[in-house]
C-alpha cells in the first residue's frame, strides 16, 4: 500500500474487505457435545491450577464430533495430561455412555503404571456423570474430577488434543462415512502418539515421554503463575 501511495486506517480497511466479502468467515460450532443439565452427581474439580509430574497421574477425557456425509460421528478421547499420549479412543455414530466407556476401557488396557494413583478429569457431560461410567472408572481405581465452570482451560489438554487432531490430521473435513472415519482416526492417533514431535514435550513424541518421563510439564494455561503440582 505504501508503494502505491495508498493511505488507509485499520477500520476503513476492514470495511473495504467486508464490502467485497473478503473477510475470512468464522468457523461456527454447529454441534454441542456436552449436556451438563442432568441430575447425576457432579464431582469436584481436583486438578484446578495443578499440573501433573508424571505419566498416569492425570487423564483428561472429552468428546468431539466428526462430520460425515451421512451425519455426525462422535469421538471420545482419553489423554494422559503429562505425556499428551492418547491412551484410549472410540468413534461411533452415537453419544451413548458406551462411547466413553469403550474409550476408557482401551486407556486402562494401555496403562504402563497400573499401581500408581490416577485422577480422571472430564467435563460435567451426562456421559461422564452417568453411574454406568463413574462406577466403571472407580472400580478400576480412578479418582474422578470434573470441571466446575464453562472455562476451556479447566480441561485445556483435552481441548488442545481435539483441535490438533481436527486441524492437523484431517478430522475437520467431512469424511465419507463412519467406517472410513474410524480408519482416519486410527491413523491420526498413531501418528500423533508415535511419530509427531510435540513442542510442549521438547520436540519428543508422547509415547517416548510416557515411557521415559523426561520432560518438565508445560501448561496450556495463559496464567501459569499460580500453577501447582499434583501430589498423588
Amino acid at each position: 500500500m505504501t508503494q502505491n501511495q495508498i493511505h488507509i486506517g485499520r477500520d476503513k480497511f476492514y470495511r473495504f474487505l467486508r464490502n467485497y466479502n473478503l473477510l475470512v468467515t468464522r468457523t461456527k460450532r454447529h454441534f454441542i457435545t456436552t449436556n451438563s443439565k442432568h441430575q447425576f452427581y457432579k464431582h469436584k474439580n481436583l486438578v484446578k491450577d495443578k499440573a501433573p509430574t508424571r505419566p498416569e497421574q492425570l487423564w483428561v477425557s472429552d468428546i468431539t464430533y466428526i462430520k460425515t456425509q451421512k451425519g455426525h460421528s462422535y469421538l471420545a478421547l482419553v489423554t494422559d495430561a503429562y505425556s499428551k499420549q492418547i491412551m484410549g479412543y472410540k468413534l461411533a455414530s452415537h453419544m451413548k455412555v458406551s462411547l466413553c466407556t469403550d474409550a476408557l476401557k482401551m486407556a486402562i488396557k494401555n496403562r504402563k503404571y497400573p499401581n500408581l494413583k490416577l485422577i480422571h478429569h472430564s467435563d460435567r457431560g451426562i456421559q461422564y456423570c452417568n453411574p454406568g461410567y463413574t462406577q466403571f472408572a472407580e472400580q478400576n481405581g480412578l479418582t474422578l474430577s470434573m470441571t466446575e465452570q464453562y472455562d476451556p482451560y479447566e480441561n485445556a489438554v483435552a481441548e488442545r488434543v481435539n483441535r490438533t487432531l481436527k486441524y492437523e490430521y484431517g478430522l475437520k473435513q467431512t469424511i465419507k462415512n463412519t467406517t472410513l472415519a474410524k480408519k482416519v482416526v486410527k491413523r491420526a492417533v498413531n501418528i500423533y502418539n508415535n511419530l509427531r514431535p510435540h513442542l510442549s514435550l521438547d520436540l519428543l513424541t508422547p509415547k517416548h515421554v510416557h515411557i521415559n518421563q523426561n520432560v518438565n510439564y508445560k501448561s496450556y494455561r495463559r496464567n501459569k503463575q499460580n500453577l501447582q503440582y499434583l501430589t498423588i
